[in-house]
């Protein structure tokens, strides 16, 4: 009977010390888990910034003489090569996330804004020469140098920009990429807004006609007819919205470890839908004169054309879809953190770009990045 009873008895042993050993490799492993999330900061404060191509304007103005014969010669460039918005802005970004002890939650609240400016001036004219008007006594003169054709263009703009998010997501996890891995869906609020305002100047002396009279048998110019044209603009426009947000953002370490310091690739997406108002403030106007000038005189110039349209003040409220995307690499410590990488954000139909009516461009930002976060708390 004992005999029986032996290994039964064995049995149940080796049960309970299997279920012993168990219970306290999972409390290790819970303490450890526990003293790792303990040692994690709850607070992240992050600052970087980012050199970003923009891209989407507004309508070109373009008044019907400037391109009109004939022109100045040589003209190397065209002189509506220099009417654009600048193409290229320094942003600055600041974000602070929150991880709560014990929780898979993370909420921050992020900000990206940046200014950018261009101004350009190009003129451009034929070579200039002498002509000789002959003075109200005989045999005298005098020698008077005249530009001939000419074109003149002038072009400032400026622009500004801010992003900022607010949201609220939750860690799943990639257990296929290791523990250290982490994939955060969240729920959020964007709200953007753009401006921007723009001069331009053209002046152009397209052609130039000279007069003759005879005095001793000789030719000399008596007169010089010419016209003058002048059209200016000047636009102010903006774009202010809110709506809900959505995101993900993925990292997976391939390299090191965390306590000495590990590199990871992240990426990430996100969308939103901005509902707000579209603003644009435009004048312009367009003016041509036909000029005499002779040794002694000079006649009034004669107005041959003047287009002043009203001035248009437009304001729309608009839906703006907004998508991007981000992918890079990052260096990750106990209580730091450095990343590197590429990123892109568009806001479809944002802008009112046109001039006399109604015209929607997006406004995109793209380009390289870098933030360096440190770690507050524990």
């Amino acid at each position: 009977m004992s005999e029986l009873i032996t290994p039964r008895t064995c049995a149940n042993m080796r049960l309970q010390l299997l279920a012993t050993v168990s219970a306290l490799s999972l409390l290790a492993i819970t303490s450890q888990a526990q003293a790792e999330d303990t040692d994690r900061p709850t607070v992240w404060l992050e600052l970087g910034g980012q050199l970003a191509r923009m891209d989407g304007g507004e309508q070109q103005f373009a008044p019907p003489f400037i391109l009109a014969t004939p022109r100045p010669a040589p003209e190397k460039i065209s002189p509506l090569s220099v009417g654009h918005p600048p193409r290229y802005s320094f942003d600055a970004e600041g974000k602070l996330t929150f991880v709560p002890k014990g929780t898979n939650w993370v909420f921050s609240a992020a900000v990206r804004f940046g200014r950018s400016s261009a101004h350009k001036h190009l003129h451009q004219q034929s070579y200039p020469t002498h002509y000789l008007f002959p003075s109200v006594y005989p045999g005298a003169g005098a020698s008077y140098q005249y530009a001939l054709p000419f074109s003149d263009v002038e072009h400032k703009s400026s622009e500004s920009h801010a992003v900022l998010d607010f949201r609220a997501g939750r860690d799943v996890g990639m257990g296929m990429f290791g523990h250290d891995s982490s994939s955060v869906f969240s729920l959020g609020v964007r709200f953007a807004q753009f401006g921007s305002q723009s001069n331009t100047a053209f002046k152009s002396q397209p052609d130039f006609h000279p007069t003759y009279k005879y005095f001793g048998g000789a030719k000399h110019i008596n007169a010089i007819h010419y016209h003058n044209y002048l059209a200016t603009a000047a636009a102010t426009r903006s774009f202010h919205g809110v709506g809900p947000s959505l995101s993900w953002n993925a990292s997976a370490p391939f390299a090191g470890n965390t306590d000495n310091g590990e590199i990871a690739f992240d990426w990430g997406v996100n969308g939103a839908v901005l509902f707000g108002r579209q603003k644009a403030s435009v004048h312009h106007q367009t003016t041509a004169h036909y000029k005499t000038r002779g040794q002694n005189y000079f006649y009034p110039p004669i107005t041959v054309y003047r287009h002043t349209p009203p001035d248009q003040s437009r304001s729309r409220s608009v839906v703006v879809p907004n998508v991007g995307g981000f992918a890079g690499l990052s260096f990750n410590y106990p209580n730091a953190k450095i990343s590197v990488g590429y990123r892109a954000d568009f806001f479809l139909g944002a802008m009112d770009g046109g001039i006399d009516t109604r015209k929607t461009y997006n406004r995109n930002f793209f380009g390289p990045f870098a933030t360096i976060s440190v770690g507050l708390g524990g």
